[in-house]
């Protein structure tokens, strides 16, 4: 299960600053007028190599603001699934009335809770914080969201509590999440997957609603099968108060091997296909496209080639992924699932040669150097695999800004071509190398 941690607080404390500035970059919206994030934002951070989720949320008020149902259910949905929960206040303001109404929720949650006490972007200001103390909470932490003053000292408790709860995931254990939009099928997949009614099937759009496990063993391999909810538009989502679907799916995705994308072969692909699809490229996890109800398509010789033209059209991103065809309710070709499977796997976690890296690098360069970018042209000096889930490749590089995406996926098209990574991603990091001298 990944480590999540939630960021909750009244309207306008600085939630989405903070959220920012752990990031490192502007994906929530900011703005000097309180209530500008509605909805549930989440993304994948990094600390001292230590990797979580981290969930954006509304305001909470005791108000009868706009939206205020919405963004209050949204701030629940979201505490819910953390393991931490960051509660910012508003240090020049001080303590309100919304404030100990949100400190009263998160007891009821009975999780870690760290106050962060910001807008401290001065020594002057920074007793401010301790009359944060009477909401009951650890001591509260004077930060500055907006200078990144403290924030170091906040992650670093967040980790605190992470190392408590980390837990090695079990090896050998192939675990993979069937995900796709609603009512494609994924229910019945998992139930033909495993052979027993484990999970509850129904032709009704939606009815699963959390990421369920299953662990099972197919000849003496281990594995762990999530099924998910179905992921719906965003303003779908919004609209419906299904929140919890796409939570559920990501965090499926984030703690699975293979992601298993299905899709209708009656109904055809659907631009929320795309969008789900993308959630399992922005996650580098391992993908099979299951192309499910095939038995309700009129076929002819040529049908299953046209179709998986269409997939690998509409896929760009996804080239790498094997498809398989096949009939979850009516049971039929499931069984081909599990080679494939086995073999994404492999890739997944698959060592590469260091020589063979190199040789590889030298030749592409040698066949297609690179042109000027930014002022300059990138020169390699050394590349070495550095992780696994998916292979990850350092390249020590003159300049990683020299290079262009159109190279960068130059050079994935030319490592694949010597390394066998079919359903797997494959991760390049461009690092400087400091006395390498142009």
């Amino acid at each position: 299960m990944p480590f999540t941690v939630a960021i909750v607080g009244r309207p306008n404390v600085g939630k989405s600053s903070l959220f920012n500035r752990i990031l490192g970059e502007r994906l929530s919206i900011t703005d000097d007028v309180a209530g500008v994030t509605r909805d549930r934002i989440y993304a994948q951070a990094e600390w001292l190599t230590k990797r979580f989720s981290i969930i954006d949320t509304g305001g909470i008020d005791i108000g009868d603001a706009p939206f205020l149902t919405q963004i209050k259910h949204q701030a629940e949905i979201a505490m819910d699934e953390a393991n931490v929960i960051i509660f910012v206040v508003d240090g020049l303001v001080g303590l309100t009335d919304s404030d100990y109404y949100i400190a009263k929720q998160l007891y009821k949650t009975e999780k870690p809770v760290i106050v962060a006490v910001n807008k401290i972007d001065d020594l002057v200001h920074v007793h401010n914080a301790y009359e944060f103390y009477s909401l009951g909470f650890q001591d509260p932490i004077a930060i500055s969201s907006h200078h990144g003053i403290g924030v170091g000292d906040l992650l670093d408790k967040v980790l605190f509590y992470m190392t408590t709860e980390d837990k090695p995931a079990e090896k050998g254990v192939i675990s993979f999440a069937v995900i796709g939009r609603p009512n494609v099928g994924k229910s019945s997949l998992v139930n033909a997957i495993i052979g027993e009614e484990r999970v509850i099937v129904s032709e009704i759009s939606g009815t699963t609603t959390d990421a369920i496990d299953t662990s099972f063993i197919k000849d003496k391999q281990k594995y762990t099968v999530i099924d998910t909810a179905g992921i719906k538009k965003r303003g779908k989502v919004y609209e419906n108060l299904d929140k919890y679907s796409v939570l559920r799916a990501l965090t499926a995705l984030e703690r699975a091997d293979v992601a298993l994308l299905v899709l209708d072969g009656e109904a055809g692909i659907q631009e929320q296909d795309g969008h789900v699809a993308g959630y399992i490229m922005e996650y580098k996890r391992a993908c099979i496209i299951v192309v499910n109800k095939w038995d309700l398509v009129e076929k002819d010789s040529k049908t299953m080639k046209k179709f998986e033209e269409k997939i690998r059209e509409e896929f760009k991103f996804l080239t790498y992924a094997p498809i398989v065809f096949l009939s979850a309710k009516e049971n039929q070709r499931v069984h081909t699932v599990f080679p494939v499977l086995q073999s994404v796997y492999e890739n997944f976690t698959k060592e590469l040669s260091t020589k063979l890296i190199n040789d590889t690098l030298i030749d592409a360069v040698l066949m297609n150097p690179p042109s000027v970018f930014n002022q300059g042209k990138a020169k390699f000096n050394y590349a070495t695999q550095t992780d696994i889930k998916p292979p990850t490749i350092t390249m020590f590089v003159n300049e990683p800004k020299y290079i262009h995406f159109s190279y960068e996926r130059y050079l994935q098209n030319q490592f694949r071509a010597v390394f066998d990574l079919t359903g797997s991603p494959l991760k390049f990091v461009f690092r400087k190398k400091e006395s390498y001298e142009d």
